[in-house]
């Protein structure tokens, strides 16, 4: 009776978190400037960027004729294929320009935060050569210009194109989004201007050249921990990852995608720009940073079709007061990610917004970024509960701590493989083999569970789960629960140390502008619905998050915050 037996062994085995994403479609094989091509002749007469803040409506055609003008124009600057293009700058035109510019010069572009400051922007800049910077003149309390002059303050009296600095000594030539320009720099249009038909002949000799896994974009990581990282990503990488994320949302050449999120950020340029254009889709810019009032009245004006945004943007959205004043009935789809979306804003977005075959995805700078995605078509408690499965061409598993695949159900470490994993980080081989496995396989951090069908929820960081007493206790769960409470806008649950148990749970708690809660309220909410040992001990009621320009959530400022009041409460009562 061996063979029986055996096979009762197979039947009872629980199934191992692995899955790979099968297609029938396979993966684009050419670069960012060939498709770019490939779309302005297919759909030159349709819409392709509108942006609404400075009034402009390009076609594909009208589109093209700029790109290639202002790439032709970079390589008559004497940039060569492979050299660091920086660009600084909100929601524009130009940046959508400069990315496909550089794509079709072979440049690498080089994406900096918006909200950077000095420091942090002579980091980015030396750490991988910039060459080259697009810059806007200002945003918001930023002064861009005033911080180069800080920086390099040759800038003001040096010719343009011939930058000589001490403190940015690979930095030659600063272009600014203006149309008079600062002293030291090239105006945008002049850029336009310069190539003539020797710099498009030479452009298109580039082209025939390029490879798609030649490096194209550098993208830096958030930097929470140390110096922030330069996730470097080739044409194969992005140009896949954003066709394959239109292609989930069944984008087609009718569909006009309304992009609130940076596009310095991959969910702008990547999920937004790349996706539209692997598609002939409309990218619609509804100002220069989010703004909730501003992309209601885009969606509406424009009739889009599809819309982004992190969680706190929909959320701001949904709870704007003129919020019902806007017919939003031409939206039928688009993508929340960035960071734990909440089962209750995904259902309001479906009811509330027309959003029914809304997406929901999963991934990270270093994975280009989408590594999971909900389907169209997918059960609501899938659409709503999960950030979906395997994305086309890639793998992902489930690991605990010693690096075994764990069974389906029990969290672990998400890991992804496939195409859309970075070549590294940049000049920074060290921690590039501790992100990068020998297998190839991408540690993303991130806590996650794997059900019978493939489909994964986020659970938390590694570093966010909280043991209390020696209880294993996932913030996101605890999130999810406080989300149903009527009076709950929004909530951020995460550990404190505590001398008795090493940890407790924290929750701090936005609260609808209508209602009124106190902490007594929580706890009594959450009695005989969830553990004891989940119930959050400190309560706190807040305006707002701290959070990056992303619009992710950082629960290490929050941390820090509450561990000094802790602390001091201590010493006062000791």
């Amino acid at each position: 009776m061996p063979k029986p037996q055996v096979w009762n062994l197979l039947m009872t085995t629980p199934e191992p978190c692995y899955a790979h994403g099968t297609s029938s479609i396979p993966l684009l094989g050419e670069t960012i400037g060939a498709q770019f091509d490939r779309t302005v002749t297919r759909w030159s007469d349709r819409p392709a960027l509108i942006g609404r803040q400075q009034d402009v409506r390009w076609s594909w055609r009208q589109l093209g004729q700029k790109v290639d003008a202002f790439a032709a124009g970079l390589l008559a600057l004497g940039l060569e294929p492979g050299d660091r293009i920086g660009i600084w700058s909100p929601n524009n035109v130009e940046w959508v320009v400069t990315q496909f510019a550089t794509a079709k010069a072979g440049l690498i572009l080089v994406n900096i935060n918006p909200a950077y400051r000095l420091a942090e922007l002579e980091y980015a800049l030396n750490k991988v050569g910039c060459k080259a910077l697009v810059t806007a003149t200002r945003f918001k309390t930023s002064d861009y210009i005033g911080m180069i002059t800080g920086l390099a303050p040759e800038f003001t009296t040096a010719v343009p194109g011939a930058l000589r600095s001490s403190r940015l000594p690979e930095l030659r030539i600063v272009i600014e989004i203006a149309s008079e320009p600062s002293p030291g720099a090239f105006a945008f249009e002049h850029i336009i201007a310069l190539g003539g038909s020797s710099g498009h002949t030479r452009l298109s000799e580039t082209g025939h050249r390029l490879q798609f896994d030649d490096p194209i974009n550098i993208q830096f990581t958030s930097g929470t921990t140390g110096q922030p990282k330069g996730a470097t990503l080739t044409h194969h990488n992005i140009l896949n990852n954003g066709f394959f994320l239109g292609e989930l949302m069944r984008f087609t050449e009718l569909d006009k995608v309304c992009i609130p999120v940076p596009l310095y950020h991959c969910f702008g340029m990547v999920i937004g720009n790349l996706a539209c254009l692997t598609h002939g889709s409309a990218i619609v810019l509804p100002g220069e940073g989010f703004d909730p009032l501003a992309t209601l009245q885009t969606v509406a004006e424009e009739r889009c079709t599809a819309l982004y945004g992190v969680p706190t943007m929909f959320i701001a959205e949904l709870d704007h007061p003129e919020f019902r004043k806007f017919d939003l009935t031409s939206l039928r789809t688009g993508m929340m990610a960035g960071s734990p979306c909440p089962v209750e804003v995904m259902r309001r977005c479906i009811r509330d917004m027309s959003l029914t075959e809304m997406t929901i995805g999963y991934g990270m700078t270093e994975t280009s970024p989408a590594s999971t995605q909900t389907r169209i078509g997918d059960p609501l408690e899938k659409q709503v509960g999960t950030v979906g499965r395997a994305h086309p061409h890639v793998e992902i598993k489930i690991i605990d701590g010693e690096g075994r695949i764990v069974p389906r159900g029990q969290p672990g470490e998400l890991c992804t493989r496939g195409y859309s994993v970075m070549l590294g980080y940049w000049n920074d081989p060290e921690r590039t083999a501790e992100a990068i496995d020998r297998n190839g396989w991408m540690h993303t951090g991130d806590l996650a569970t794997m059900d019978a069908d493939g489909y994964c929820n986020i659970v938390g960081r590694i570093k966010d789960m909280v043991i209390r007493g020696g209880e294993n206790i996932y913030p996101r769960e605890i999130e999810e629960f406080l989300y149903r409470h009527p009076a709950i806008l929004d909530v951020q649950v995460f550990g404190v140390p505590d001398p008795r148990y090493g940890e407790e749970l924290c929750a701090w708690i936005k609260v609808r502008s209508s209602e009124t809660l106190a902490a007594d309220d929580i706890k009594a909410f959450c009695q005989g619905q969830i553990a004891h040992y989940k119930v959050p001990r400190h309560i706190r009621f807040v305006d707002e998050f701290p959070m990056t320009v992303t619009g992710k959530i950082q629960k290490f400022l929050m941390r820090q915050q509450m561990t000094e009041e802790l602390g001091q409460a201590e010493q006062r009562t000791a």
